[in-house]
Order: C-alpha cells, then structure tokens, then sequence
C-alpha cells in the first residue's frame, strides 16, 4: 500500500463484493454483475457525476475477467496514442482470444469527433472492449457511432446510506486512519460537503482527521466545518448539470412551488451560472407556462430581465427571486403555447394557401379593380367593434386553434369569443 496515496485511492475495492452503490449494475442481478458471471463484457459507457466509481469499475471489470488492462485520459491523449494502446492490444491477444483487452478511457466526452472515430474500427472488430468514463450526457458528447456500439451505464450519486458505509470502512479498514480512535457522531456536515461524491467525501475526512493531534477524534458537523475552508458548488454552467438544473427551475414553476424554484435558482446562483440566462428562461415561462391567465407575469419577467441586466450579482438575486415565486404562484396556462404550435404544424400541412381577397391590401388602383379589400367589414364601424366576417383561408377555415385554459382570465376570453363567434369555433 502507498502511505502517501489518498485515503479514496487506498479504499478503493479491488473486487465487485466490496463494491458500495450501484446495486443496479452490481447487485446479484445487476447487468454488470451478469457480464462478469457470463464472460461477456461488452464495450461500455460508464455515465455518472464525479466520485461515483466509474474508474474502480472498469478496474474491477477487468481484474475479475482477467482481461489486459489499458488507460487513457482524454484530457492528455491524441489520435496517436489511441492507435499505439489499440496495436498493444492487438498483440496482447485480441485477435487470438475471446477475451479481448479492456481499454479505459476517462472523460471520453472531451474526445474530438477524429479520436472517437479512430475508436471505431477497434472496437467494431473486436481488438479491444471499450470502456468510457463521462460526466456528460453521452447523447451529446459521444458520436453516434461510437454510440451504437456500446452499453450505456449509468451511475447515481452515493446515497447517504453509502457514504457512512465509506466512513465506517476508512475508520474500521484503512491502516492509517484506523490507527485513531474515532467516533462518527454527527456526518450531516461531511455528507453535504461531498454533494453525493463519495471521492471528494474521503479525501474530505481525511483532512479532518488528520488536522487533529489527538489519538482520539469525535467528528461532529461543528468540527467539520470548523477544518473545512469551503464548499464549492458542483455547477457546470456548460455541461449537464446546466441543462439539468435549469430544467428543475422551470418545472418547479410550472409546477406551482416557490419553494423548489427558489432552491434550484439558489443552486445556479451559487455556481455563477449567467444572471441574463435565468433572467431569459423566466421570460420565456411567463409566456409558456402562464401566458393569458396572467398577463401580468410577462411585463414582470420582462421587467426582471431588464433590471437584472443592468444590476448584476450580488444584488439581481432578490429580483430573480421575486420574479420567480412570483411565477411559481400564478395561475397557468400554455394556451398560447400550444396554439401557435398548432398553428405552425396547420401551415406545414397545408402550405401557402392564399390570402382571402376581402382581407388583401389593396394599396393601387389595379389591386382594387381585382377585389382586393372588396367586401371587408371594418370592425370599429359595428355594435361592440365586431363584424363576423372569414379570417382564414376556405381551405381551413373554422380551424379552433387557441383553446383558452381554464382559469378566471381566460374562461372570460372564452366567454367572449363565444358571444362573438357563436358555434362556429365550439366555444
């Protein structure tokens, strides 16, 4: 054992039985744990946030299939040494052995789209088995091909229940930190501070241990955060988080919880995501997701962008803030939404279907002596400024393409329509 190794690199399991999480891949009927059964590993994509055994995997994969082991990182390696690591496998054994080598490879999403074609043919005649480590989304971040040709596994951050199992292991295992006598009284601190991620979590505890002279140490959340500088907020303001968490801002608001909404903001806000960004998405929900029923929540969202642009951070938190519960509790609609929808799939069905001359411009003498504008009834000339007239081409009209949802506001629009328009849209 390295002394000198970090404490999650000295914990790391050597076999599939001393694994923590991930029983959906390593429990008894795991997929992961059937392939290692069976013999037949197939190239994968390991797909998970940091610190959640993506690496100790493909380790342990490859020692109980007693398969030939090669690494690489993306963020060092080029075509070239893709195809040096693919000809040592070649001799290794690929072509003479149902066991192929294993190739890993960490972060295989900051792979160009030539080093991820230089894979293909390997893995296509079965030089090697791929195995791919990423944080992204590989839909995203692999090509296509590559793509088709492997499993895509993935990996969720460590309950809390698994990371006090890591705790109670480092204490109870690790010749170093065993050396102390040490008492977990409290772990709320060390849990929120790792966000799930078991590796940041030991080296964590490790710190903490190892700030204290004493034989004896009692871990409470006190002393943690006492011996804990700070806590950086795991935010990719570019990668899969960003679309994620945006994603739970929004459907919280739609959702109708402040509460929820007011949390993912915070997350963003903690991770320096784009003040103008949220500030966007707000305006864009104010249309989609409450629109009619409340007009009112546009010229705020509205006004919130504009506020927030010229502000900044730290102050435009409170403004998105007061936008966003302010959101959150109005009442919804996607009327509007989704009658445009439909009226932009209407025009691809039917394509550019005339103008009704009543309704023309008639601009010259020539456009007028053709019927353009002829017969057009002008609105403020009747009872209640309405003169039932066709709006729309013969060949679809009647077409009801805004459907008012049902909230006071827009049942009052529908009322309305209805006494204009009578039968004739089903109001």
């Amino acid at each position: 054992m390295n002394i000198n190794a970090p404490l999650a690199e000295r914990l790391r399991p050597k076999r599939l039985t001393d694994y923590v999480s991930q029983t959906h891949l390593v429990g008894e009927h795991g997929a992961l744990s059937q392939q290692l059964k069976h013999g037949l590993i197939a190239s994968m994509i390991f797909w998970g946030p940091p610190g959640t055994g993506k690496t100790t995997l493909a380790n342990i994969i490859a020692s109980e299939s007693e398969r030939p082991f090669y690494t690489l990182s993306a963020i060092n390696s080029g075509v070239k040494d893709i195809r040096e690591v693919i000809d040592k496998a070649k001799q290794s054994g690929g072509l003479f052995t149902t066991k192929n080598p294993i190739l890993f490879i960490d972060e295989i999403h900051r792979f160009s789209k030539s080093q991820q074609d230089s894979l293909l043919q390997a893995v296509e005649k079965g030089w090697i088995t791929l195995i791919g480590a990423t944080t992204e989304n590989p839909s995203f971040e692999v090509i296509p091909a590559l793509l088709s040709r492997c499993q895509v596994y993935v990996l969720n951050a460590f309950s809390k229940n698994d990371l006090e199992t890591l705790l109670k292991r480092a204490i109870e295992n690790d010749d170093i930190i065993s050396k102390k006598v040490i008492k977990l009284k409290e772990t709320d601190a060390l849990l929120r501070l790792s966000g799930g991620d078991a590796r940041k979590l030991l080296n964590i505890f490790e710190i903490i241990v190892n700030s204290n002279d004493s034989d004896s140490v009692i871990i409470t959340d006190a002393f943690v955060l006492e011996n804990v500088q700070n806590n950086t907020v795991r935010y990719d303001k570019t990668g899969e988080q960003h679309y994620d968490i945006i994603s739970a801002f929004i459907k919280s608001i739609r959702g109708s919880d402040p509460n929820a909404a007011v949390y993912w903001l915070a997350r963003m806000i903690e991770g320096g995501e784009d003040v103008k960004f949220i500030a966007r998405r707000l305006l864009i929900s104010a249309s989609e997701d409450i629109g009619n029923a409340n007009p009112t929540a546009l010229v705020i969202a509205n006004n919130t962008f504009q506020a927030v642009s010229t502000i900044g951070y730290p102050e435009s938190r409170i403004i998105l803030s007061q936008c966003a519960t302010y959101l959150a509790c109005s009442p919804k609609s996607n009327a509007a939404y989704k009658a445009i929808g439909e009226a932009q799939q209407l025009v691809r069905d039917t394509g550019d279907l005339s103008v009704p001359l009543e309704i023309r411009n008639a601009p010259t003498k020539l456009m007028k002596e053709l019927g353009y504008g002829e017969n057009y009834k002008y609105a403020h000339n009747y009872d209640n400024n309405f003169a039932e007239q066709e709006f729309l081409p013969d060949d679809i009209k009647g077409n009801k393409l805004y459907e008012p949802s049902n909230n006071p506001r827009e049942n009052a629009q529908r009322e309305f329509l209805k006494q204009r328009w009578k039968d004739k849209y089903g109001y």
